[in-house]
């Protein structure tokens, strides 16, 4: 969508979402999701683009479109909360242990006494 924030903001919701990325490059998180991997973010569980592409996407020029090209990723979204197998937590293929901590330099924008 053009003239908007670009990357979902660092949220909860009630869904539960799992995503993967088939191809190229995961534009809200560079680093880490690699093609073949996968996330999940059941219920409440806080998720959404790291630090540095939050910032970036912040000052961007929202009149100049941007194109994403050469990657493919996938989402599922359910309101029945995804269970993983055994097999996905004993991590083989490995888990990203630090996979969190994307989100350590998120500054706080939420200030409670603003209209």
């Amino acid at each position: 969508m053009e003239h908007t924030f670009r990357p979902p903001w660092f949220h909860r919701n009630v869904a539960n979402e799992y995503m993967g990325l088939i191809a190229g490059v995961y534009d809200a998180k560079a680093s880490g999701f690699v093609p073949g991997g996968a996330s999940l973010h059941n219920c409440m569980s806080g998720h959404g683009p790291d630090a540095a592409t939050f910032d970036r996407a912040s000052a961007a020029d929202t009149a100049v479109p941007v194109h994403i090209k050469d990657t493919m990723a996938f989402m599922f979204e359910s309101r029945r909360v995804i269970k993983p197998t055994r097999h996905a937590l004993e991590g083989r293929p490995p888990l990203q242990r630090d996979y969190a901590g994307c989100w350590r330099d998120l500054k706080k924008h939420f200030d409670p006494t603003r209209p």
